[in-house]
């Protein structure tokens, strides 16, 4: 079921009316000099800490106060109802004004969409992190205005790591003779390597950037099947995995949240996740003392940390435009970025509210993804056919590192489904 969260309720039929024909701009609007904005927004919320309703809640009545001839309409779904609602909304002419969801290129693609310039003013463009507004654009245009960050970390037990003598590994090598160390003490797992199809292009992203590849090339165009890539991939076959450094159980069988729940135990030594591993690691009844760093590169040097995002876009309605455009500046201020990075252990998107958490000692658990933010590479959103190669990604990245399994043969593979979905 969705969440639902009506954030202003209008005082008049007219109101109501304007505010129900979404993107339309109706004579209601225009006859009482007031704007209805509609947002669709996604919830982060868990079992143990408050949905998103809150957040618009605050950032919408504050609004308010400073501009009480714009109202705005907030419906909050869950993450994997949000793109499903936003395609039958526009499907049946009631596009939101505003959407905040984990893509934008389908929509930019078919001209829906304003351009950052159109409706943020200079000063909020130019807040963004660079990585992030980067990854934003389609032919160089940005449509996705970040709303949300995070980084992927290694996570280690510091016990299972002090009881073998260790320190935090920085290369391929140091990484491979603590999992050996590990291993000979007992423990199960020395890293979780979860390839499985949970989310398995998060997981193969990480290894393939701190071994000097990635999904894309220098151009961001798909550049799967390179050799660092396939040497990327041979190296966890015949390592990591084919010295049974990560765990009984088969990459390709493994998902990123059985991987988290071994780490949590105590079984697994390492764990590649993200920021909100936090709030799991301290909403756990296993008291785990875990550090994180960057993943290891294959020769020890700073490498691209993976990234994610999710965005929001404003589809284009030239009568609700300025309003939008008030609403959104509103939204980037620091209050809010970091009060939605705080809750829900995620990186500010602009470099202001990122200046300002480095510093504040409160937001320390933060601080190794917050020292990422410059050097982030994201999926290739920008890609209108990103699902199509990240299914074929979750679907036979694992045959890439068992025994027998061929990387060179699986990446091109995957290179063809990303030739063919063009």
């Amino acid at each position: 079921m969705r969440q639902r969260a009506r954030m202003i309720v209008a005082a008049t039929a007219a109101l109501t009316l304007a505010a129900g024909l979404s993107g339309c701009g109706g004579d209601a609007d225009a006859e009482s000099g007031r704007v209805s904005l509609t947002v669709v927004a996604t919830n982060y919320g868990d079992n143990v800490h408050k949905n998103s309703e809150g957040y618009w809640d605050r950032v919408v009545l504050a609004f308010n106060a400073e501009h009480p001839d714009i109202d705005v309409d907030v419906d909050v779904y869950a993450p994997d109802e949000v793109d499903e609602k936003v395609a039958e909304l526009v499907e049946q002419g009631r596009t939101p004004d505003i959407v905040q969801g984990d893509g934008y290129s389908q929509y930019a693609a078919k001209g829906l969409l304003y351009s950052a310039d159109e409706v943020l003013s200079v000063p909020v463009q130019a807040s963004f992190v660079p990585s992030l507004a980067e990854a934003g654009e389609m032919d160089r245009v940005q449509y996705g205005l970040p709303f949300t960050a995070s980084t992927r970390l290694l996570y280690y037990n510091k016990d299972l790591f002090a009881a073998a003598g260790l320190q935090p590994p920085k290369s391929w090598d140091g990484l491979l003779t603590a999992a050996r160390k590990l291993k000979a003490q007992g423990v199960e797992s020395p890293i979780a390597v979860p390839l499985g199809p949970e989310e398995a292009e998060a997981e193969t992203l990480m290894w393939l950037l701190a071994g000097d590849g990635g999904y894309t090339d220098d151009s961001n165009s798909y550049d799967l099947a390179s050799p660092a890539n396939v040497r990327t991939l041979t190296w966890l076959r015949d390592s990591l995995v084919g010295e049974g450094l990560a765990g009984p159980i088969p990459p390709g069988q493994l998902n990123r949240g059985d991987a988290v729940q071994t780490f949590l135990r105590g079984d697994a030594a390492m764990v590649n996740g993200p920021l909100s591993l936090i709030r799991q690691i301290e909403d756990s009844s296993d008291s785990v003392p875990y550090g994180s760093v960057p993943l290891p590169s294959r020769d020890g040097r700073a490498t691209p940390a993976m990234g994610t995002a999710d965005w929001i876009v404003a589809f284009k309605n030239d009568d609700h435009r300025e309003a939008m455009g008030k609403f959104l500046d509103f939204l980037y201020s620091d209050k809010y970025v970091i009060e939605q990075a705080d809750e829900y252990e995620l990186l500010p998107v602009t470099t202001t509210a990122a200046d300002a958490m480095r510093a504040d000692k409160s937001h320390k658990a933060l601080w190794s993804g917050l020292d990422t933010l410059q050097n982030l590479r994201l999926y290739p959103v920008g890609e209108t056919n990103w699902s199509q190669v990240a299914a074929a990604i979750r679907e036979q990245i694992g045959g890439a590192v068992k025994s027998n399994g061929n990387p060179r043969t699986v990446l091109e593979s995957i290179a063809a489904v990303a030739k063919t979905a063009e």
